[in-house]
């Protein structure tokens, strides 16, 4: 970890199930059950949404990672309790609510997948906004073998990156992806060798953090909802959303500082 990152404080500092760090304006929120494979706990569920909630005003992305040699091997079984429905409906709704502020929070979130992205660790990384794959991560969704189903949110997220045909297939076969295999298909957007991720992440959440902030908060919560809209309601809200980024004071600045040759143009960096 560069030096120049440093511990969170306050509330953040009390999530003994994450460590949280700061540089600038980008947090990284690292899973911290090593032990566990970070398997997800109700508890460290608790504390996902508790952090994202709570991020330092400051903060314009963030980066999400796993200590230890997996990213999240999914629900811990030892809490698998004997639920009722109405209380399975319950826990489930918890992981809704605790990933929906990673997916429609402030800021955009970037995951780096190694080892495991299994069953909820899957669900986890497909409500961040980018993902950057190690050479180590596979990603598997095993709740059809176990006899259960997804609860945290996977039903509605892994299909629009790989399709509702693949998500079925890794159901009911247990089929495993590897990290090249799930790079093809879309589970994730870069792919590094192992030990790159963070580099790579970093580099990209610095690149984020530098957009402006309302630009991001529309490709967050915009783009989303316009792609679930029928094609005449998209480009309706589509042009609200353009009219409401390009009045901005920040993107006026912005545009001018182009005009002026002030601004950098696009091409490879």
């Amino acid at each position: 970890m560069p030096a120049s990152f440093h511990a969170a404080t306050g509330l953040l500092a009390q999530l003994d199930l994450l460590r949280i760090e700061q540089r600038g304006a980008v947090v990284h929120v690292r899973l911290n059950r090593p032990a566990k494979r970070n398997a997800i706990s109700d508890t460290l569920v608790a504390q996902l949404q508790t952090a994202f909630i709570n991020l330092p005003e400051a903060a314009r992305a963030v980066v999400l990672s796993g200590e230890g040699a997996h990213f999240c091997a999914g629900l811990d079984l030892s809490e698998l309790a004997d639920r009722s429905v109405a209380e399975g409906v319950l826990h489930s709704r918890a992981w809704h609510a605790a990933f929906e502020q990673i997916q429609f929070g402030r800021v955009p979130v970037i995951a780096v997948l190694h080892g495991a992205v299994v069953g909820g660790g899957l669900e986890l990384a497909s409500a961040a906004h980018l993902r950057v794959a190690e050479a180590s991560a596979f990603y598997g969704l095993p709740e059809g073998q176990r006899g259960l189903f997804v609860g945290g949110g996977g039903s509605a997220r892994v299909p629009r990156l790989i399709g509702m045909a693949r998500m079925a297939d890794m159901m009911l076969t247990g089929r495993v992806y590897d990290a090249v295999e799930g790079h093809g298909v879309g589970l994730s957007q870069y792919l590094v060798e192992d030990g790159q991720g963070l580099e790579k992440a970093f580099a990209l959440a610095e690149k984020v953090a530098a957009n402006a902030p309302l630009s991001n908060f529309a490709v967050m919560h915009a783009l989303p909802r316009i792609a679930d809209m029928s094609q005449s309601d998209g480009l309706f809200t589509e042009s609200l959303m353009a009219a409401i980024a390009g009045g901005d004071p920040v993107a006026k600045v912005r545009m001018r500082a182009f005009l002026d040759g002030k601004a950098g143009k696009v091409g490879k960096s």
